[in-house]
């Protein structure tokens, strides 16, 4: 943990749109970046990484004050607002780019999310295996700037209708008391 008591999480759960979506409206939560990481190529613009040649992620870091939500917390809104199950697919969109996948920054993430997805797993949430990649963060890129608060400057659009608004009204529904208050 730095001294201003802000730590990071980096979490690929296919569109970055949605999952920087969800993040923002935690309590805790300072800031949530769209990037891409775990990768080959050296600052890759969206038009590569949506080839699926990259071998990035789209992803979010999360910048977080771990004395109001958890890194546990964090994983379990993870795992409750996309599908874990899927291989390199989040329902239309298709290609590792899209893959979910938790980036750890030290062993301590590793640990929690190896244990989350055991318990997971154990108490058979999900119907299918969860074939989320647990995986050191090496270098995470910000998107450009049009991808960021894509949800929030675009709500009217289908995409957001269709696909992130439905997620933002789980989070609502099963996290209210882990919300932002306006």
């Amino acid at each position: 943990m730095n001294e201003n008591n802000i730590e990071i999480a980096t979490f690929a759960g296919g569109c970055f749109w949605c999952t920087e979506a969800v993040f923002k409206k935690i309590d805790g939560v300072s800031e949530v970046m769209s990037g891409y990481t775990g990768g080959t190529i050296k600052n890759p613009a969206y038009r590569e990484v949506c080839t699926g040649r990259t071998g990035h992620a789209e992803a979010v870091q999360i910048s977080y004050n771990p004395s109001v939500v958890t890194f546990e917390e964090l994983l379990e809104v993870f795992f409750v607002t996309h599908d874990p199950t899927t291989l390199n697919r989040q329902g239309n969109d298709r290609g590792t780019q899209y893959r979910s996948a938790v980036f750890y920054s030290d062993e301590s993430q590793k640990q929690k999310t190896e244990n989350f997805i055991k318990l997971l797993e154990d108490n058979k949430v999900f119907k299918d295996e969860i074939v989320t990649e647990i995986a050191p963060l090496t270098v995470f890129y910000n998107a450009e700037e049009d991808h960021h608060d894509y949800y929030n400057n675009n709500k009217e659009q289908p995409y957001c209708q269709v696909i992130i608004s439905p997620k933002i009204k789980k989070l609502e529904k099963y996290y209210q008391h882990k919300l932002k208050v306006n």
